[in-house]
């Protein structure tokens, strides 16, 4: 008798143990074959994202063409990154909320509270460390793309000073000694947009290093230049700084960006960057109509003008004279 009960419970286990062999062998052959498909599914879809989706929906990118500038697909790696890590950090909060709501649901029958759980300590310092990661992480990659967008070049071949105003845009340009002045848009009778030839145009040449010295005339104004992925304040009293290279030949929008009064929509402007030859077509065309010298402070509304904190403190800064900057760039 309890040989037939040994030999029975040795049959069982044994049976036991095929069926464990039988599911792991199975669930390893799920792994293998899932696996690949896993990884030729993702890259079929990011292999069927258009230039667009691929830079996080930012515009001015285009298939085949180069960036607008050089510093464009730092701009948009890091807002892909984010949101790729934001993403991920989203979808694995859903899918816990929701298998905690479905597998620990009341049940039929069931009544007063569940089992209460407190001081789980893994757990708690799971979401207190990942969470600082992230931020941490986040921090870091902001932080290095941020310091190399703002370095400025030290002997930057084009050097604009750009002035907003109430409400438009005024450009001197300071090696070539003319200037450009701008009047806001004016609007078109025959269509509901503005007269393109009436907005202020700022030229630059392709792949030339390039410096934007950023100043206003009376109130804060904000330059930002849509396809360049990049916005800079202009504060009274202060002059700002963008240097970078453009990088494709052709027309971009611009406007302020600060609301700075009753004709703001209006402040608009255009960057064409150009070819050198077309470059200095445009600068003959500006002597041609007398713009020769520079505007500079002239037309600042300030009543103090040379007082510290007004919209003419930062002119005397060395750098300005100097074209000075960060070496190696």
């Amino acid at each position: 008798m309890f040989y037939g009960l040994w030999r029975d419970r040795l049959a069982g286990g044994t049976r036991c143990l095929m069926n464990r062999g039988r599911e792991s062998v199975r669930s390893t052959r799920r792994r293998v074959i899932l696996a690949p498909l896993l990884a030729v599914g993702v890259a079929a879809a990011l292999s069927g994202c258009s230039t667009l989706e691929m830079h996080g929906y930012l515009p001015g990118f285009v298939a085949g063409q180069p960036n607008t500038t050089n510093q464009t697909q730092r701009v948009s790696d890091l807002w892909t990154g984010s949101w790729i890590t934001l993403l991920a950090v989203g979808v694995i909060t859903w899918a816990v909320i929701i298998w905690f709501a479905i597998v620990y649901r009341r049940r039929r029958g069931q009544t007063g509270l569940p089992v209460q759980v407190r001081y789980n300590m893994p757990i708690e310092i799971f979401y207190t460390i990942v969470p600082l990661i992230l931020v941490l992480g986040l921090f870091a990659f902001t932080a290095r793309d941020q310091t190399a967008i703002e370095t400025r070049y030290q002997n930057p071949a084009v050097v604009v000073d750009a002035y907003g105003k109430q409400w438009a845009w005024d450009f001197d340009y300071k090696n070539e000694q003319v200037y450009e002045q701008g009047i806001q848009a004016q609007p078109d009778p025959k269509s509901p947009n503005y007269v393109e030839s009436a907005i202020p145009t700022m030229y630059l040449v392709v792949n030339k290093k390039t410096e934007i010295r950023l100043r206003t005339r009376d109130v804060n104004h904000s330059f930002w230049v849509i396809d360049f992925l990049y916005k800079k304040d202009m504060i009274a009293g202060q002059t700002n700084y963008w240097d970078f290279t453009p990088t494709r030949i052709g027309s971009y929008e611009g406007k302020c960006a600060e609301l700075c009064g009753e004709y703001h929509s209006r402040m608009l402007f255009n960057v064409k960057v150009v070819s050198q030859a077309d470059y200095d077509a445009h600068i003959a065309e500006l002597r041609s109509r007398g713009n020769t010298g520079l505007l500079g402070t002239k037309y600042n509304k300030d009543d103090n003008a040379g007082a510290s904190g007004n919209q003419d403190s930062g002119v005397d800064n060395p750098a300005d004279t100097t074209n000075g900057g960060v070496e190696g760039r």
